[in-house]
C-alpha cells in the first residue's frame, strides 16, 4: 500500500479561490493528546529494533557543507560585476537554493548528525552561516530541539505561528506576504514567544559571522554581503525548497499533524521531506531516513503525504481553509493532566 498523496478533491474543504478571500479558520486546531511520534517510535522499535543501528552521525555532511559554502562565497565574489537582473536571478536560483540547503544542513547539525562531538557540529554550522550572511545556527538549535520534545505545546514550540500572524495574515494577498517574509518570522518569533538569555556559543556565532561579513565588505564590498543576505531571504521565502516549512506540520487533513514528502527536492535538502520519519527518529541522519521508511513501511503507508512542495505553497495561498492558524496546538502535559 502506498501513502495517500494529498489532493484538493479529497482533502480540502474549499477548492474555490478568489484573490483576497478571507481564511475561514479562526483558531488553531486544539487537541488534548500527546504528540504522535514518541508512541509510533516505541511501536516501531518493538517490531524493528534494528532501526537503532541507523542511529548516529554521518560525516558526509561535512564535505557537502564545505562545497556549498565555497560555491556560495564564489558567487558572492563575482556578484559586484553583475547587472541588477543577473544579481537577483543568481541570488534566487543559485544562492537561494544553496542557502536553504545550508539551513537544512544546520538542521542536521542541530541534532549532532555529522560529528559525535557536539561542538564540532556547532562550529561547522557557524561556517555554514558565513555563506548565509547572518548568525542563526546556535539560536536555531536551542529552539528546534524544543520543537521535537514539545511539538505543538503552546508557549514552548516556537515553530507555530503566533495568534497575531493568524489574525493579520488572513486572506490570499496577506498569505503571499507571509510566505515571502517567513525568514523574518522564524528569526523574530522565538524572541516574542519564549525569549532566552543568549549563551556563549550564540555570542561566538554572532561575533564570528558579523566579523566575516565585515571582512567581505573590506575586501570585496557591500555588494557581496548584500548578495548573501538576499539569497537567504529569497531562499527561505517564496522558493520551491521553502515549501517544506508549510508541508511539514500545517494541517491539510485534520487527522494528521505531520506530513512527509518523498520527491526529488529531498536531494537538495538532506531528506528533510521524510518528516514523519525524522520526528519518529531524530537520531537518524537524513541519508538514512529512507531506510527507516523502507524497514517500517506499514507504519507510514497510511500517512497522507505531499507530492510537491511547490503545490503546497500554491495551495496554502489559494485555499480559504488554510492559513497560519492551520497548526495543532496542545496545552502542556501537566495542565492537561490537571484538567483531566
Amino acid at each position: 500500500m502506498s501513502p495517500v498523496a494529498l489532493s484538493r478533491g479529497t482533502v480540502y474543504a474549499d477548492t474555490d479561490s478568489i484573490m483576497g478571500q478571507t481564511v475561514s479558520r479562526k483558531d488553531f486546531l486544539r487537541v488534548g493528546t500527546d504528540e504522535p511520534h514518541a508512541t509510533r517510535r516505541k511501536l516501531i522499535l518493538e517490531k524493528y529494533p534494528q532501526i537503532k543501528e541507523l542511529y548516529g552521525p554521518d560525516s558526509r555532511t561535512f564535505p557537502i557543507v564545505m562545497a556549498m559554502v565555497a560555491l556560495q562565497l564564489g558567487c558572492a565574489v563575482i556578484s559586484p560585476h553583475l547587472s541588477w537582473f543577473q544579481f537577483v536571478a543568481l541570488a534566487y536560483l543559485i544562492g537561494g537554493t544553496i542557502t536553504h540547503a545550508l539551513s537544512l544542513a544546520n538542521h542536521e547539525l542541530s541534532h549532532n548528525l555529522c560529528f559525535h562531538t557536539p561542538i564540532y557540529n556547532e562550529l561547522l554550522a557557524m561556517v555554514a552561516n558565513f555563506a548565509q550572511g547572518m548568525p542563526s545556527c546556535i539560536t536555531f538549535k536551542k529552539y528546534h530541539l524544543e520543537h521535537h520534545y514539545f511539538q505543538g505545546v503552546e508557549g514552548v514550540d516556537t515553530d507555530i505561528p503566533t495568534p497575531i500572524e493568524g489574525w493579520f495574515f488572513n486572506n490570499t494577498l496577506k498569505k503571499i506576504v507571509w510566505a515571502f517574509l517567513q525568514p523574518l518570522f522564524y528569526a523574530l518569533r522565538p524572541m516574542m514567544v519564549k525569549p532566552k538569555t543568549p549563551c556563549l556559543m550564540e555570542i561566538i556565532n554572532f561575533v564570528t559571522c558579523i566579523s566575516f561579513d565585515l571582512m567581505l565588505v573590506y575586501f570585496i564590498g557591500w555588494c557581496a554581503v548584500g548578495y548573501l543576505l538576499l539569497s537567504t531571504v529569497l531562499g527561505m521565502g517564496l522558493h520551491p525548497v521553502a515549501g517544506h516549512f508549510i508541508a511539514e506540520h500545517y494541517v491539510f487533513h485534520e487527522d494528521q499533524e505531520t506530513y512527509s514528502y518523498y520527491g526529488p527536492l529531498n536531494w537538495l535538502c538532506f531528506n528533510v521531506g521524510y518528516h514523519n520519519e525524522h520526528h519518529d527518529f531524530p537520531k537518524v541522519s537524513g541519508v538514512n531516513l529512507p531506510k527507516v521508511r523502507e524497514i517500517a513501511s506499514e507504519f507510514y503507508d497510511d500517512r497522507k503525504i505531499h507530492a510537491s512542495w511547490i503545490q503546497v505553497i500554491i495551495d496554502y495561498i489559494r485555499l480559504s481553509d488554510i492559513g497560519p492558524f492551520s497548526r495543532v496546538k496542545r496545552a502542556p502535559r501537566s495542565e492537561r493532566v490537571k484538567s483531566d
